[in-house]
């Protein structure tokens, strides 16, 4: 039983590993291949194919988890009796180590992966709708767009900020922030507070 456990545990660690260097491997070229994906890993393919039979597999758990870790997020600023701005700038601070992690998503969601990213993404797109409309229903939030495409527009902003930050680190949490609460209708100033307020 305890040869088990422990050969349970690695594979687990190994499958992990393989997880977080395909994050790293992908988001620097969409196109790496498994093979690139094991020489960093530091695996043979075979190891790889094991944990993910497809590259589509992969592709799916890295949504998956991503999916799983920013709806907690979202559910408990949602949870919060913060005024919707105030939860959504809450969301971002939360939301920026997350959005380096899983920028490739953004690239891969626009390939061949699309509707498969697209519809386990869903229930969080939702989510996102639902605090956007609450905002626009206290007229916190600009009515220029309908709540579900405005929602899109500023969390799509926060990973693209996110994956032009990598090398100088010079925006940041502050900048997608602010920027992604100018996209909702926010005032620039109440956009600045809220952003200087975060940790």
């Amino acid at each position: 039983m305890q040869i088990e456990s422990t050969r349970a545990r690695s594979m687990n660690e190994t499958r992990n590993r393989i997880l977080d260097v395909a994050l790293d491997v992908l988001g620097q070229n969409p196109d790496a291949g498994m093979g690139d994906i094991a020489t960093a890993a530091g695996v043979v393919r075979r190891t790889v194919y094991g944990h993910f039979p497809t590259r589509a597999d992969l592709v799916r758990t890295l949504t998956q988890r991503a999916v799983s870790e920013m709806t907690a997020m979202l559910t408990e600023v949602n949870a919060s009796d913060a005024a919707t701005d105030a939860a959504w700038a809450d969301f971002v601070t939360r939301l920026w180590p997350l959005a380096h992690r899983y920028r490739v998503l953004v690239a891969l969601r626009r390939g061949e992966y699309g509707a498969e990213i697209h519809a386990l993404l869903g229930p969080l797109d939702e989510t996102l709708a639902e605090l956007v409309q609450r905002g626009q229903d206290s007229q916190v939030f600009g009515r220029h767009q309908p709540a579900d495409i405005l929602s899109q527009i500023a969390y799509t902003a926060v990973f693209s900020i996110a994956a032009n930050d990598r090398s100088s680190g010079t925006l940041g949490a502050r900048a997608a922030t602010i920027t992604s609460l100018l996209v909702l209708g926010v005032p620039e100033a109440r956009a600045t507070t809220l952003a200087d307020r975060r940790p």
